[in-house]
């Protein structure tokens, strides 16, 4: 497992209630995987963004910022945050239109009994790690 880089991140994650830090450090394995075997992508900067778990493609630009946290006033759930300009959860619901749930043009949003439908989700954060590369 990568290690934290930015001990904000550290201690946000240690913060977490154990089943909640449990699928948000899967998706943070998820997303470093995505990353390292997405051409074009590079090697991710882990920060804090709006107190979230967030991840850039700094190093070459080539997409756009995701965040990952827990979802505020729902009971279990967490979700996968997408800038809401991008039109990156319109293109997923066309893809994927039954495949997972929406929260408006910001998040896929899961709950603690869900199955995580892996390689749509792969393909979801490929799709946002390279959204500059194609957008040109």
């Amino acid at each position: 497992m990568k290690r934290f880089g930015d001990p904000r991140v550290a201690a946000t994650f240690k913060a977490y209630p154990r089943d909640v830090r449990a699928r948000l450090m899967a998706l943070r394995r998820t997303i470093f995987d995505v990353a390292a075997t997405t051409d074009g992508v590079g090697v991710l900067t882990e920060t804090l963004k709006w107190g979230q778990p967030s991840y850039l493609t700094e190093e070459t630009g080539s997409g756009t910022t995701v965040r990952i946290d827990r979802l505020k006033g729902e009971s279990g759930g967490y979700a996968v945050f997408f800038h809401c300009q991008s039109g990156l959860i319109g293109q997923f619901r066309e893809l994927y239109p039954d495949t997972f749930a929406y929260d408006g043009k910001r998040a896929i949003k899961f709950g603690f009994d869900d199955r995580l439908p892996l390689g749509e989700l792969r393909h979801c954060l490929a799709l946002a790690f390279t959204h500059h590369l194609r957008a040109k």
